[in-house]
């Protein structure tokens, strides 16, 4: 176990070594929430990231961008509330797509009611 802390400590100072420390904020707004709870903030620094978010009790969105450690540029986009977290971007993975036999099958069954399911729509007469 202390080997395993051990690998996990170097590789985290090996992957810090790479963090632009003269990176500076360019600007920073930071509203705080009011009597409502609605509150915003937002900043962009001089080493690419940047992010906005605003939001109330019913729910957050924002977006945030920088730059990959491969030199590829992040747009995130989200929002948050009562149903989870919903994140967005062409970096993100997708599914694949479900297959056609697969749908068809779906298709089929909710069609084709088996016989509990036609047993408990008959009406009840008494």
């Amino acid at each position: 176990m202390f080997k395993l802390l051990l690998v996990t400590v170097l590789l985290g100072l090996a992957a810090a070594d790479n963090i632009d420390k003269d990176a500076e904020i360019r600007s920073l707004q930071n509203d705080p929430a009011d009597a409502e709870g609605n509150f915003a903030y937002g900043f962009d620094s001089t080493n690419g990231i940047a992010v906005q978010e605003s939001g109330n009790p019913a729910g957050v969105s924002g977006v945030a961008q920088w730059v990959s450690p491969e030199g590829v540029k992040i747009d995130l986009s989200y929002t948050a509330d009562q149903d989870g977290y919903h994140p967005a971007g062409a970096h993100l993975p997708t599914p694949p797509p479900i297959p056609e036999y697969v749908l068809r099958a779906i298709e089929y069954i909710r069609t084709h009611p088996s016989k509990e399911e036609i047993a408990s729509n008959k009406p009840q007469f008494g």
